[in-house]
């Protein structure tokens, strides 16, 4: 029996900001969607247009909270660059980055609904 990574779950508050905001900071494209017939949820998946794996982001429209629960953000997704210096311009220019450590030579990215993302040097 074996088991391959399939894809992330993200909830989401606005979809479409959402979307925005990991095709630019990302380069994640939206490569296909189920809406449920009722109309409660949209789910969208994006792909980095290399790997299997994927990014769920989920809407639902019955959410009641401003937000969502993110803990102490000690969870989080991670993406490797090859282009350490170019990211984070990128990044500082989007306003997004939200925490450095020099010393590992990391640093964090915050998505609209406040989730962390880990950007990384390729190995």
């Amino acid at each position: 029996m074996e088991f391959t990574f399939a894809h992330n779950n993200l909830n989401v508050m606005d979809l479409d900001q959402s979307l925005q905001f990991y095709q630019e900071a990302l380069g994640l494209k939206e490569e296909r969607r189920k809406e449920a017939s009722d109309g409660s949820f949209i789910l969208a998946f994006l792909a980095d247009g290399r790997r299997h794996h994927r990014l769920e982001l989920t809407w639902l429209r019955d959410w009641e909270k401003d937000s969502y629960n993110l803990g102490d953000n000690e969870f989080h997704l991670a993406f490797e660059t090859d282009d350490m210096d170019a990211a984070r311009a990128k990044h500082k220019e989007m306003g997004c980055i939200c925490f450095e450590n020099p010393e590992m030579g990391i640093y964090f990215i915050s998505d609209p609904d406040g989730y962390w993302i880990e950007i990384v040097p390729a190995k």
